[in-house]
């Protein structure tokens, strides 16, 4: 066939891809060639499916482990679309307010999804099950998501990460290592008797505590709470984008998080103790760590009452 037999959107693309290839010194017709020779993409290449379904390992051979596992698996893959909106907001320079808001929808869609997800935990596994196979995870723990931390990083300034009751003492604090050890989850994986770290805390820090201090770092000036500061353009809907944020981060997810941790650990006279050590009992509830993103977005008995009234009416089943 004479070129003048090909379309003319196909002869513009060969000659936008003979550019493409020069400009790289790299020859087209090899390409072309290996076109030729390639088998055609299938939707299980393209995802890496069989790679994803033997991705399961369960310790033990409860039943109700691999749901556990996948839980989680997934939980993680819906932290890293979350991750990858923050960044974008992050690097977006300047930032027009359409985008922001578009990405900031985005995580609030992400948010929805994990918290609606918790169902699974809640009434996906046997509580029989669940207190058995979990002994086998020790001392592993959801607390060692870095790429939670990650999140809260590029959310708002680490003062606002800071354990509660030093929050204020330490405001003009600038060394990233003294920050880090104040972190409010710092808090939440101490031996109680001890005031020691656990193991969980131990580990965790080991891996990620060098590249979690970067991040603080890299996102002391860009992250979401600052990009917001700097919006020449932000408005109403805005402001109410990044406090639906707040929300579902810091009450709403915890919280499904902790409701589930009642079904499962929740026993008189003692309480069952979380597989980390952590103690889940005052780590997960917002209401004590008031871990809040944009305290400027909220008046102080909103601040005040922080979580109090979904605890009341979701676990003990009551209105105030």
């Amino acid at each position: 066939m004479s070129p003048a037999k090909y379309p003319k959107d196909v002869l513009e693309k060969i000659e936008l891809l003979q550019e493409k290839f020069k400009a790289s010194g790299q020859d087209l017709s090899s390409y072309l060639e290996g076109l030729l020779y390639a088998d055609y993409m299938t939707y299980w290449d393209y995802i890496n499916l069989d790679i994803l379904l033997s991705l399961q390992q369960p310790r033990t051979s409860f039943k109700d482990e691999k749901i556990f596992i996948m839980y989680h698996q997934i939980t993680e893959l819906y932290f890293k679309l979350i991750i990858w909106e923050l960044e974008q907001i992050a690097e977006k320079e300047p930032i027009p307010v359409v985008f922001f808001k578009d990405r900031l929808e985005r995580v609030n869609m992400y948010f929805d999804q994990l918290i609606s997800s918790f169902a699974v935990m809640w009434k996906g596994m046997e509580r029989e099950q669940f207190l058995k196979f979990r002994m086998s995870l020790l001392p592993s723990s959801g607390f060692q998501s870095a790429q939670y931390r990650v999140i809260e990083i590029l959310a708002t300034d680490i003062h606002h990460l800071l354990y509660v009751d030093i929050r204020e003492k330490m405001k003009g604090e600038k060394n990233v290592d003294v920050l880090f050890d104040n972190l409010y989850w710092q808090h939440g994986a101490v031996e109680l008797a001890t005031g020691e770290k656990t193991l969980t805390l131990k580990t965790f820090e080991k891996k990620y505590g060098k590249r979690l201090k970067e991040f603080i770092e890299n996102y002391q000036s860009s992250n979401i709470w600052q990009k917001y500061i700097l919006c020449a353009e932000k408005d109403v809907e805005l402001t109410k984008l990044m406090k639906d944020f707040d929300l579902k981060a810091n009450v709403f997810w915890p919280l499904a998080h902790y409701k589930s941790a009642v079904r499962y650990l929740q026993r008189d006279p003692v309480d069952i103790a979380a597989t980390g050590g952590t103690n889940w009992q005052k780590y997960l509830p917002p209401r004590f760590q008031k871990v809040i993103f944009f305290p400027e977005l909220w008046t102080r008995q909103e601040m005040d009452e922080w979580g109090k009234g979904w605890v009341v009416k979701e676990v003990f089943g009551s209105e105030e």
